[in-house]
C-alpha cells in the first residue's frame, strides 16, 4: 500500500515538473507569410507558368508588345533621323528604304548654316532656359507658401489659383497681348515685345504648377520643419536648406514640363517676338517650310528634337525615383 502511494506521488510529482518545462518553453509562433515574399498574382497561376506552352506564348506576347511600343514611340523619331540624311528624291520614291542612293551628311549643316538653325536655336534655348527659371521660381515659392507657410488665407489663394485652371487660354489671349504692349505701371512708351520677358513672365503664372508642388509639399514630414524651427531657421532657411533638397523629384517633373512646354510653343512667341532675329525654333521653322528643300527641312526638324530627347534621357530617373529625402536629414 505504501509503494502504491509512493508511485503515485512520484508519478503527481513528475507530472507537475513536466507541466512546468512545457510552461517555461517558449511557444512555437505560427510563420507569417511576407506578401513581399509571395509571386505576384496575375491572370496566368504559377501551375501554368511551369508548362511549356504557357511560357512560349507568354514570351510572344512581351515580344510583340514591346516591339510594338517601340514601333509607336519611336518609329517617327528614328525615321525623322533618317529622313534628315537622306536625298529628296529617295525620301519621296523609298520613304522607308534605308539610303538606297547613300548618305546625304550635307543636308544637317546646310540647316545649320543657310537657314540659320544655329540661332534660333539659340533663342530657343533662352526662351526655355528663362521660362523653366521662372516657372520653378514661381512655383516653389507659391506652394512653400501655401502649403508650409500656410497664412490665414491660404485656402482663398488656393482656390483663386484652382479657379484659373477653368479659364480658357485662349479668353486671356487678348488681354494678355495688351498687356504686354504696354505694360502697366511703366509708361506708353514702354513695350515688351521682341523680349524675352514678354514669354517667360507669362508662362511663370502656371497654376497647374504651383497646384502640382503645393500637393508634393503638403506630403513631406511635418517633424522635420518642426525641428528646423526649433533650431532659429526661419522662412527663407527652412524653404532652401530644408524642403528643395527634400523636394528634388518633384523639381525635376515641374523642370520637364516647364521646358518642353517653352520648346514647343507657337502662338504666343509668334505673336510678342515678331522680329525673326530672336524668334524660337516652334515659330522660324513653319515659316521657313516653303523656301526650304524637304531633306534640309527635315534635318532641321532632326536637330529641334535634340533637347526634348536628351532631357528625356537626363530625367527619366526622376520620374521612377520615389524617395527625395535624402538631402534634408544628416544621417
Amino acid at each position: 500500500m505504501t509503494t502504491t502511494t509512493g508511485s503515485a506521488s512520484e508519478l503527481t510529482r513528475k507530472e507537475g515538473s513536466r507541466r512546468s518545462l512545457a510552461a517555461l518553453r517558449p511557444r512555437r509562433r505560427p510563420k507569417r507569410v511576407d506578401p513581399d515574399s509571395v509571386g505576384d498574382r496575375g491572370i496566368v497561376s504559377e501551375f501554368d507558368r511551369r508548362k511549356g506552352s504557357t511560357r512560349v506564348g507568354m514570351s510572344a506576347v512581351h515580344v510583340f508588345l514591346l516591339v510594338g511600343l517601340v514601333v509607336a514611340g519611336l518609329g517617327p523619331i528614328l525615321w525623322l533621323a533618317k529622313a534628315a540624311v537622306t536625298p529628296t528624291q529617295d525620301t519621296l520614291r523609298q520613304p522607308f528604304a534605308l539610303w538606297p542612293n547613300g548618305i546625304d551628311w550635307e543636308n544637317l549643316s546646310t540647316a545649320w548654316n543657310d537657314i540659320h538653325i544655329d540661332q534660333y536655336f539659340f533663342n530657343t534655348l533662352v526662351i526655355a532656359a528663362g521660362a523653366w527659371f521662372f516657372q520653378l521660381l514661381v512655383a516653389t515659392t507659391a506652394g512653400y507658401a501655401l502649403s508650409v507657410l500656410r497664412p490665414a488665407y491660404a485656402k482663398v489663394l488656393n482656390g483663386l489659383v484652382l479657379a484659373t485652371l477653368f479659364i480658357p487660354s485662349v479668353v486671356l489671349l487678348v488681354p494678355l497681348y495688351l498687356t504686354i504692349v504696354n505694360p502697366p505701371l511703366f509708361g506708353r512708351d514702354f513695350s515688351l515685345l521682341n523680349n524675352y520677358a514678354a514669354v517667360w513672365l507669362p508662362m511663370a503664372a502656371n497654376a497647374f504648377n504651383i497646384l502640382l508642388v503645393k500637393r508634393f509639399f503638403d506630403g513631406l514630414p511635418r517633424e522635420v520643419f518642426e525641428a528646423a524651427r526649433t533650431d532659429g531657421a526661419g522662412p527663407f532657411r527652412l524653404f532652401w536648406s530644408v524642403v528643395l533638397p527634400m523636394s528634388k523629384p518633384i523639381l525635376g517633373v515641374v523642370s520637364v514640363f516647364a521646358v518642353i512646354a517653352a520648346w514647343k510653343d507657337y502662338l504666343w512667341p509668334m505673336l510678342v517676338l515678331p522680329n525673326p532675329a530672336v524668334q524660337p525654333l516652334s515659330v522660324r521653322l513653319p515659316a521657313v517650310q516653303s523656301q526650304t528643300e524637304l531633306d534640309v527641312f527635315l534635318a532641321a526638324l532632326a536637330i529641334a528634337t535634340i533637347i526634348p530627347i536628351a532631357l528625356f534621357l537626363v530625367f527619366q530617373g526622376v520620374f521612377l525615383r520615389s524617395a527625395g529625402l535624402g538631402g534634408a536629414v544628416k544621417g
